[in-house]
C-alpha cells in the first residue's frame, strides 16, 4: 500500500466497517511506519486487472516476539475468491519477515466469516475485549497464531 491507495482503500473501509472505519490519518500513521530500516508495519493491497482496489492488509510488528494483524478487507464482490486468504499469507510472511514468534488479533464476535478464515490457518481464541468495537460496543475474540512461518508453509503446500 502507497500514500496514492489511500483514498481508494478509505472508500472500500468505509463500506464495509460503516461504524468503525479508519480515518485518514489512521492510514497515514500506519504507512510512515512501514518504509526504512526501521519499518514494523507491512501493508499491501489487491487489485483487479483495471486498477480498482478490491482488498487490503496490514500488520504491525511490535517485538521481535509479537506481530498483530491490523485490519484485513476484501470487497463484498470478492468474498468467496481466497483473496482473503492471500492477503492474510501475505501478512504471515511479513510477520516472518519480521521474525516474529506468534501473531496475535482481534475479530468481531459476530463475524464469523472472518473467524473461520483464521481457524483454517491456525489461529486460536486465547479471549474476549468486552465492548472492543465502538461506537456499537461490539466484543472482540483475540486470537493467537504461534509460529506464523510453519502456517505460511501449510498454505502454499495446499493451495
Amino acid at each position: 500500500m502507497r500514500w496514492w491507495d489511500i483514498d481508494p482503500v478509505l472508500t472500500l473501509e468505509r463500506e464495509l466497517f460503516p461504524e468503525d472505519a479508519w480515518s485518514r490519518g489512521m492510514f497515514w500513521s500506519e504507512l510512515a511506519h512501514a518504509r526504512g530500516p526501521g519499518a514494523t508495519r507491512r501493508y499491501v493491497v489487491a487489485e483487479e486487472p483495471g486498477g480498482r482496489i478490491v482488498g487490503y492488509a496490514g500488520l504491525v510488528a511490535s517485538s521481535s516476539e509479537q506481530a498483530d494483524v491490523q485490519t484485513i478487507a476484501v470487497a463484498r464482490d470478492q468474498w468467496g475468491t481466497g483473496l482473503g486468504s492471500l492477503l492474510l499469507t501475505e501478512l504471515l510472511r511479513a510477520a516472518t519477515a519480521f521474525e516474529c514468534a506468534e501473531v496475535l488479533l482481534e475479530c468481531r464476535v459476530d463475524n464469523v466469516r472472518a473467524q473461520k478464515l483464521y481457524e483454517r490457518f491456525g489461529f486460536r481464541p486465547v479471549g474476549v475485549r468486552r465492548g472492543y468495537y465502538q461506537p456499537g460496543n461490539v466484543d472482540a475474540l483475540v486470537m493467537r497464531l504461534t509460529d506464523p512461518s510453519t502456517s505460511v508453509q501449510g498454505t502454499e503446500n495446499n493451495g
